[in-house]
């Protein structure tokens, strides 16, 4: 088949230009129809049989074109009148959609608005992807993965509990390494085929506006990358950035963020750790498990202050207190000075978050930054469409995702999702705003409830939620003058989890006791990342917890910790009406 080889791809006429009639583009269609069977006509004919079909093919691809450049004026003038006087029709642009951006958020939106028939077409300055895929959720994962086996089978005493004897456990680092990242590049890979399969655009650039329908795009310093495009619509999708403190250098080596650490390069003896929310959780979970002590530096009065205070308790109990880590917290690192690795430590000034006196100074091999993520929305030009980002950089959005302007007004026809927006920085987050925003283009009002939207922090064992914190709920109970109903369970006794030997954990559930609406689920235990969904599903389609008592759940398994949860709630039965 080498003589196919040499022929332009048929599937390429079928992309190169949608404003072509539809008459045009099922002779195009037949075209590839026809090439196709010849090639399997003369598959069996070697080289001449395939350059016979190949010849067959460009007669018909020579009358399609043919009949394309006979309505490429008509299309022009269609263009201009389109224009002038009928804003709302698609045939004015080159896309129907635009997105800024192919993280997550992005490829969700770039999948949903395929779906619903629209033209579409991604800009993306860096990686398909984005953070999640490639310097965030999956390499990390596949980190914790491998740390986690390690973890397990470094564990006589638990491996002697069923039976099990193993010798001396190790492993290898680059190893380990190159597991995170041929796994994110294999799931970059992936998602481009997706797109491209689809026939989604991917231009190369950084994206800003032009006005509300016009996008130019490139790369600093490239002359051979970047261009204009327009669109009826368009999504900014940008994502984040590690949040790097004042008075913090980062060399990448000694002193990093998340996006360096997952490259695993060493493993150094002494880690301090600044922030102990998910990302610091989790890299504790990793580091530790490959023979790192482990320091938190907490603004806060206490670690995981972003947990609900029980989960975060038993959290501290089977995460931090059996695990060489130790925690500083009521401190602000206001000076961080790079080191060199096995010569020189990492300094690090310690002062009190109160008082902004300094209290101490730590020496340690190596320090991870892991203080949040800020959105990265610079360069997007948003004055053009007359509006700005917020003191802290996010794109202010209404419900549907719709950009506001200066004047608090939607800006028509643009959206920003994700990261970006700052409503929910997480990756599913943004996919499920992406499938809002396309929903909303589409004319179908929709706006996602973003309480329902699940959250997990995948150390060993793990923690996830969804909902409220318990404080958070009586909060709300307070202002809005109702009672609220807590109820828990534990993988104690759970049969599954004890034939693991895995019963540390629990769930607990937080709800209205007068009508059953559910406030918010939480769960540290074995896999707690896959039992949530069941209660996020309850919330988005508005499940009450009564109504979850009827679900069946199949014995023996994890996800009975969630049915005996919601069997033992219980809802005050309704008032009588007077009168």
């Amino acid at each position: 088949m080498k003589g196919v080889t040499t022929t332009r791809s048929p599937c390429s006429l079928l992309r190169r230009d949608s404003g072509v009639n539809t008459g045009v583009r099922r002779r195009e269609t037949r075209a590839v129809v026809a090439f196709s069977s010849a090639v399997r006509r003369e598959r069996g004919n070697g080289r001449n049989g395939a350059t016979a079909a190949s010849l067959a093919f460009n007669k018909l691809r020579v009358s399609a074109e043919r009949d394309q450049r006979l309505t490429s004026s008509k299309k022009k003038a269609s263009v201009c009148q389109a224009q002038g006087g009928n804003k709302g029709g698609s045939s004015a642009y080159d896309y129907d959609v635009c997105i800024i951006g192919c993280g997550v958020g992005g490829h969700g939106a770039a999948l949903h608005a395929v779906q619903q028939g629209l033209k579409t077409c991604i800009i993306e300055g860096h990686d398909i992807g984005g953070t999640c895929v490639n310097r965030g959720c999956v390499p990390s994962k596949a980190l914790l993965a491998a740390s986690g086996r390690i973890r397990e089978m470094q564990n006589d005493m638990h491996l002697k509990a069923m039976g099990i004897q193993v010798g001396s456990v190790s492993f290898d680092r680059q190893g380990v390494a190159d597991h995170a990242n041929q796994l994110a590049a294999s799931i970059q890979g992936n998602l481009k085929n997706s797109l491209v399969a689809l026939g989604v655009d991917i231009h190369t650039g950084m994206g800003k506006f032009v006005d509300n329908h016009t996008i130019s795009y490139g790369l600093p310093g490239r002359v051979d990358v970047g261009g204009q495009l327009t669109a009826r619509d368009i999504i900014i999708a940008t994502g984040s950035v590690p949040f790097v403190p004042p008075g913090i250098k980062i060399d990448g080596k000694t002193v990093f963020t998340s996006d360096h650490a997952l490259k695993l390069e060493w493993i150094p003896e002494w880690v301090a750790i600044i922030g102990s929310g998910y990302i610091g959780l989790e890299f504790s979970d990793v580091y530790t498990a490959l023979g790192s002590e482990v320091t938190f530096i907490e603004a806060v009065d206490k670690i995981m202050p972003g947990f609900d205070s029980e989960i975060a308790r038993i959290a501290q109990r089977t995460l931090i207190t059996p695990r060489n880590i130790d925690f500083k917290t009521g401190v602000l690192a206001t000076n961080v000075k790079a080191g060199i690795p096995g010569i020189k430590p990492v300094e690090i000034e310690l002062t009190d978050f109160k008082t902004k006196e300094k209290v101490d100074v730590m020496e340690v091999d190596a320090c991870l930054v892991a203080t949040g993520r800020v959105p990265f929305t610079q360069g997007l030009s948003l004055d053009k469409v007359g509006a700005e980002t917020d003191r802290r950089g996010f794109v202010p959005v209404s419900d549907k995702m719709e950009v506001l302007g200066k004047d608090g007004k939607p800006v028509p026809h643009v959206y920003c999702i994700g990261d970006a927006n700052g409503k929910y920085m997480l990756a599913h987050a943004a996919s499920a705003q992406g499938i809002s925003a396309i929903e909303n283009i589409k004319g179908r009002p929709h706006v996602l409830n973003h309480n329902s939207v699940p959250a997990a922090c995948f150390t060993h064992p793990e923690v996830s939620f969804v909902g409220l914190t318990e404080e958070q709920a009586r909060e709300k109970a307070e202002e809005e003058k109702f009672e609220v109903g807590v109820v828990k369970t534990s993988f104690k006794a759970n049969s599954k989890a004890l034939a693991e030997l895995e019963g540390e954990g629990m769930a607990k559930a937080i709800y209205r006791k007068d009508t059953g609406e559910i406030l918010g689920v939480w769960i540290i235990g074995l896999h707690a990342a896959d039992l949530i969904h069941e209660a996020s599903n309850a919330v988005a389609t508005n499940q009450t917890i009564q109504d979850l008592k009827f679900n069946v759940h199949a014995h023996p398994t994890l996800s009975e910790v969630l049915d005996e949860l919601f069997k033992h709630a219980e809802v005050d039965p309704p008032k009588k009406k007077t009168g």
